[in-house]
């Protein structure tokens, strides 16, 4: 697969959101590999790069001007929207990693109970290169280019959107870190 040629599809080269999208998505893989050398996992690593590459790909159809987004969607949305374009683009199990990245991942009853505009269907990353990735996420926003977050801000931030986050998280922790 190449995501290169992807993201060159929907993204124009030398914009802001292209820079944007193509820096913090080479921070998160680099991170994700970086997690997979040193524990040894077992998994694809081609693989956790490439969704690494494409995990955010659909933030140009969402509304979030502060990051050059200019499109009709909530910023929430992002992960569905991009797991549609993957999934159009013939890789299918890329594209969950796009649904399933957002925070520690979102169930069917949060989506439900926080009236979030999403599909209710479960969001939670399930195989290690979902977890892997959607982990390494967490460490790097779009406003703060190439700065990764210290864990107890990370931990901090996930702890806000209550328990089952932030059991996800620390259950994290103790296997990647």
């Amino acid at each position: 697969m190449n995501y290169q040629a992807i993201i060159d599809k929907y993204y124009p080269v030398d914009t802001p959101i292209y820079h944007l999208l193509m820096s913090h998505s080479r921070s998160v893989a680099d991170k994700s590999l970086s997690i997979i050398r040193r524990h040894g996992f077992d998994v694809d690593t081609a693989f956790v790069e490439e969704a690494a590459m494409l995990h955010d790909i659909g933030i140009f159809l969402t509304n979030a001007p502060v990051i050059e987004c200019f499109g009709s969607h909530q910023y929430i949305e992002h992960g569905y929207l991009g797991a549609d374009i993957v999934r159009r683009e013939g890789y299918p199990f890329h594209a969950l990693v796009c649904e399933r990245h957002t925070g520690t991942g979102l169930s069917t009853d949060e989506i439900v109970r926080r009236r979030l505009p999403l599909p209710h269907r479960d969001m939670r990353p399930i195989s290690l290169e979902e977890q892997i990735i959607c982990y390494a996420d967490l460490f790097f926003s779009k406003t703060h280019l190439d700065v990764e977050k210290p864990i107890d801000i990370v931990r901090q931030r996930v702890a806000a959107f209550g328990d089952e986050s932030l059991n996800t998280f620390e259950r994290w922790v103790s296997i990647f870190e």
